[in-house]
C-alpha cells in the first residue's frame, strides 16, 4: 500500500465526517481520482454520511467489484438510495452478478407494498443545514421541484431536522444559510406507512409534503402534494375493498369448511412439536418421578422462555416488514437479543430461585431453576430473533411459521437445560 493510500485509509478511519464533506463539496471531474485506494469499508463509511445525490455520484465511479461488495454490506437506506437511482440496464447489470438469494432480497427492499409510502415517495433535495442561499438554489434546480412549497433540510448524519419555506428562499438575503430560517419538523413517517396515514398527516400539519425517514431517522424520500391528493381519492376506494372482505384470509364470518382447511394443517403441524417436546421430557422420566417438585417447575422455564423468544419474534418481523433490517443484519439482531435475553434471564433467575427456595426449602433446587432460566431466556432470544432472519432468507414469510418453530426451540430447550441441570446437580435437590 503507497503512503497516499496510507493516509486516506487512516483519515477515514479517523474523521469520516470531514472526509465526507469534503468528497461532498469535490467538483465531479476531480471525484474519481480522489476515490482511488479507498477501501469498500471506507467507503460505507463515506456513503452513509454524503448526500443522496453524491452517493450515487460516488457508487457510479466505482469499479463493478466494488460495487457489489458495497451493494451486499451497506444499510438499508443506503442499498435504496443506490439501486433505486441506477438506470434499469444499471440494475440488472448490477444484481445479475449476485446470488440469487441475495439479489431477491435486495429487489423486495425496493419494491415496497401497494398504497404505502415508499411506492409514493420521490427522491428528496439534498439540503444541510449549513448550506448557503447559492447552494440551495443550485440543489434545488438539479433536483428539478416543481411548484414544491418546502425543501426537507438534514444533518452531517443525513437525519432530519427541519424543513425550509421555498418564500423564505426567496426573500432570503445573500450570504443568509438554512439554519438562519429553519422551520422545526416534529415528526415524519415510515416508508412503510399507508396512504390512510399520509392523508392523516396532511390534514393534521397542513404541509404540502410528507417527509420519509428510515428507523435511524434518515432522510430518504419525500411524498409531495401531487402524490398526496392521489392519496386522498383512492382512500376511499381502499376503505370499501376492506369492508368487503376481499382477501383470500379468513374473516370472522368466513365459512367453516374454510376456516378449518386453513387452520387444521398449522394444528397438525403443532401436535408433532407438542410430542417432541414431550419425549425430551421423556428423557428424563425417571429423574421426574423421584424429584415431583421438578414436573412442578417445568411450566415456569418453559413459560418465561416462550414470553422471551415472542417478544425477539415480534419485534424482529417488525423490522423485517419495515424494512429496518435485513438478513445481512443477522449479527447484530443477534447479539442483542441475545443481551437481552442474558440480563432479562439473570434478573428472573434471581426473583424465582428466591421464590422457588422460599417454597420448596431447596437450596439445589433454586439453583437448578436459577441456571435454567438464564440458559432458556438466553436460548429464546437469540432464536427468536434467528427464526425470521432464517425464514427470510430462505424466501418464506417470517410470520406464517415463525411462531411454531419458535414454540418447539423454547420448550425443547427450556425443558432439556433444567432437567439436564437438574440431572448434573441431584445430589443438591
Amino acid at each position: 500500500m503507497t503512503l497516499i493510500k496510507k493516509l486516506k485509509t487512516s483519515y477515514l478511519r479517523e474523521h469520516p465526517e470531514k472526509a465526507a464533506q469534503y468528497l461532498e463539496r469535490l467538483p465531479a471531474e476531480n471525484l474519481k481520482q480522489e476515490l482511488n485506494g479507498i477501501s469498500t469499508k471506507s467507503l460505507l463509511k463515506i456513503l452513509d454520511r454524503v448526500t443522496t445525490s453524491q452517493a450515487s455520484n460516488i457508487f457510479s465511479l466505482l469499479p463493478s467489484h466494488q460495487q457489489q461488495e458495497i451493494i451486499e454490506t451497506a444499510s438499508v437506506r443506503v442499498t435504496v438510495v443506490l439501486i433505486s437511482r441506477l438506470t434499469d440496464e444499471s440494475r440488472q447489470q448490477l444484481l445479475g452478478s449476485l446470488e440469487e438469494t441475495k439479489r431477491e432480497e435486495l429487489l423486495s427492499l425496493l419494491e415496497f407494498p401497494e398504497n404505502t409510502a415508499g411506492r409514493l415517495m420521490d427522491p428528496p433535495v439534498d439540503v444541510r443545514c449549513d448550506m448557503n442561499i447559492d447552494q440551495v438554489t443550485r440543489r434545488i434546480g438539479i433536483a428539478g421541484v416543481n411548484r414544491a412549497r418546502s425543501i426537507y433540510v438534514v444533518d452531517d448524519n443525513n437525519k432530519l431536522i427541519g424543513r425550509v419555506d421555498m418564500q423564505d428562499l426567496a426573500l432570503a438575503k445573500p450570504g443568509w444559510i438554512v439554519s438562519d430560517f429553519l422551520n422545526e419538523t416534529s415528526e415524519a413517517l415510515s416508508p412503510m406507512a399507508p396512504k390512510s396515514e399520509i392523508v392523516e398527516y396532511l390534514n393534521r400539519t397542513r404541509l404540502d409534503s410528507v417527509p420519509i425517514v428510515d428507523a435511524n431517522q434518515r432522510l430518504i424520500g419525500v411524498v409531495r402534494y401531487q402524490r398526496l391528493f392521489e392519496a386522498i381519492e383512492s382512500v376511499a376506494n381502499a376503505d370499501l375493498q376492506k369492508m368487503v372482505g376481499v382477501s383470500a384470509d379468513e374473516r370472522s364470518l368466513s365459512n367453516v369448511l374454510f376456516a378449518v382447511k386453513r387452520r387444521l394443517p398449522w394444528l397438525h403441524i403443532n401436535l408433532l412439536t407438542a410430542f417432541t417436546a414431550a419425549s425430551v421430557v421423556g428423557l428424563f422420566s425417571d429423574l421426574i418421578a423421584q424429584f415431583t417438585a421438578l414436573a412442578i417447575l417445568l411450566p415456569v422455564v418453559a413459560g418465561n422462555s416462550g414470553n422471551a423468544g415472542s417478544q425477539a419474534l415480534a419485534v424482529t418481523i417488525r423490522g423485517i416488514a419495515l424494512k429496518e433490517i435485513s438478513t445481512r443484519d443477522w449479527r447484530r439482531v443477534l447479539k442483542k437479543e441475545g443481551l437481552i435475553g442474558l440480563i432479562n434471564g439473570c434478573a428472573l433467575a434471581v426473583s424465582c430461585s428466591a421464590g422457588v427456595y422460599l417454597w420448596s426449602q431447596s437450596i439445589g433446587l433454586a439453583i437448578v431453576i436459577a441456571v435454567a432460566m438464564v440458559l432458556a431466556l438466553l436460548a429464546a432470544g437469540v432464536a427468536g430473533a434467528l427464526v425470521p432472519i432464517v425464514l427470510t432468507r430462505l424466501g418464506k414469510d417470517p410470520a406464517t411459521a415463525s411462531s411454531i418453530i419458535l414454540t418447539t426451540v423454547t420448550d425443547v430447550t427450556g425443558f432439556f437445560v433444567f432437567l439436564g441441570t437438574a440431572t448434573l446437580m441431584t445430589e443438591l435437590i
